[in-house]
C-alpha cells in the first residue's frame, strides 16, 4: 500500500437525522364526524452507524468526505400512521477503527469484527402523536410531541492495524526484507532508514493451512515517543499485536542495549505494551561468522531468541515455529 493511500486518522462531522413531528389529526368519517385522536408518531431521524468491514485497510475513503449528514425522520399523520424512519448513514471502517469524541478525546467505540456496528451518532427520536395523549377526562388532545432534533458532532476515527505480530526495530533492522521473504507481501525496500512510511500487513503461512498476520511498523527512534522520528504516527499500531518481534542486527554495537531501547520507548508510549508476548530475532546473520554469533549469544535479552537470515533464507522456519508457538501458547 503506497503511502499516500494509507490514512490512518480522520476527522470527521457527523449529523444525525431530526425526528418527524407526531400528527395532531382526528378521525372524519362520513357516519362519525366527531371521532376521537388518530395522529401517528413521527419517524426517528436517521443514525451515523460504523460498520466493520474486513476489505478495508485504511481510511482513506473518508479523507476527503468530512461531513456525514443523515436524513430527517417523516411526520405521523392520520389514521395512526407512522413516519417515515429517516434514512441512515452507514459509513464502512478497517477493522482496528476506534473512535473519540473530537473534544474531549473519550474514547467511544472500537471496531474488531467483520459486520460489527456501532451508533456513532444517533438520530432524534420521532414524536408522539395526538393518539397518546387522550385520557378519559381529555379525549380530544389538540397537540402533539414534536421530533427531537438531530445531534451534530465532530468526531475523531483512529485506526490501528489488527496482526498477530508485529516488528519493532530501528531504521534499517530488515523488517520489511523479512515480511517481503515469509509473505506475499510487497513493502519498499532500500539500503537507508525510513524506507517503510506507512505500515504493511503480510499473512505468514505456517505448516500447510495455518497462518498468521504480520504487521512491519515503520522504524521507531530514541525519543519516538516524544514525537521524535515518525513518532507517535505510528506507535499505536503496536497496541493490537498479539506478540512483538523485536528485529536487531546482528551487526549492531551491542544488541542488548538497542533491544532495551526499543523496550523502553514502548513502555514510555504504553506500559501495557510490555505485558505482550516478546521475541528477538537478531538479523543479518550471515554477516559473522559461527565464532562471533556463539559470542553474541553470551550476552542477550531473556526472551526467545532466533538468528535469522533474510537474504539467505536461514532461521525462518525456526523463527515462524517460535511465533506460533508463542501466540498459541495459550490455546
Amino acid at each position: 500500500m503506497s503511502e499516500s493511500n494509507f490514512v490512518d486518522y480522520v476527522k470527521i462531522h457527523c449529523a444525525s437525522g431530526n425526528g418527524g413531528a407526531g400528527s395532531r389529526h382526528f378521525m372524519r368519517t362520513r357516519t362519525n364526524a366527531h371521532g376521537g385522536p388518530d395522529g401517528g408518531d413521527g419517524g426517528r431521524g436517521g443514525h451515523v452507524i460504523l460498520k466493520g468491514n474486513s476489505q478495508f485497510w485504511t481510511l482513506l475513503h473518508l479523507k476527503f468526505t468530512k461531513h456525514l449528514k443523515a436524513e430527517h425522520g417523516g411526520a405521523g399523520s392520520k389514521q395512526l400512521m407512522h413516519g417515515a424512519n429517516g434514512l441512515d448513514v452507514i459509513v464502512d471502517v478497517p477493522l482496528g477503527t476506534i473512535a473519540r469524541d473530537a473534544e474531549t478525546g473519550e474514547f467511544e467505540c472500537e471496531i474488531t469484527e467483520d459486520g460489527q456496528t456501532h451508533i456513532l451518532v444517533p438520530g432524534g427520536r420521532g414524536g408522539l402523536g395526538n393518539d397518546h395523549f387522550k385520557t378519559p377526562t381529555r379525549q380530544a388532545p389538540k397537540f402533539a410531541q414534536p421530533g427531537e432534533s438531530g445531534i451534530e458532532q465532530w468526531k475523531i476515527l483512529e485506526l490501528k492495524l489488527l496482526a498477530d505480530v508485529g516488528l519493532v526495530g530501528f531504521p534499517n533492522a530488515g523488517k520489511s526484507t523479512l515480511l517481503s521473504v515469509i509473505s506475499a507481501a510487497k513493502p519498499q525496500i532500500a539500503d537507508y532508514p525510513f524506507t517503510t512510511l506507512v505500515p504493511n500487513l503480510g499473512i505468514v503461512r505456517y505448516r500447510g493451512q495455518k497462518s498468521f498476520v504480520m504487521a512491519d511498523i515503520p522504524g521507531i527512534i530514541e525519543g519516538a515517543h516524544e514525537g521524535k522520528g515518525l513518532g507517535l504516527r505510528f506507535l499505536r499500531h503496536i497496541e493490537r499485536n498479539a506478540a512483538l518481534l523485536f528485529m536487531v542486527p546482528a551487526d549492531s554495537k551491542d544488541i542488548k542495549k538497542e533491544y532495551h531501547i526499543l523496550l523502553n520507548e514502548l513502555e514510555q508510549y504504553n506500559p501495557e505494551l510490555l505485558d505482550k508476548y516478546r521475541i528477538l530475532a537478531i538479523t543479518k546473520s550471515d554477516l559473522a561468522d559461527d565464532e562471533i554469533l556463539e559470542e553474541l549469544k553470551k550476552d542477550l535479552p531473556d526472551i526467545p531468541h532466533v538468528f535469522i537470515s533474510s537474504h539467505q533464507q536461514t532461521g525462518l522456519e525456526k523463527l515462524k515455529k517460535v511465533l506460533w508457538d508463542e501466540l498459541n501458547r495459550n490455546a
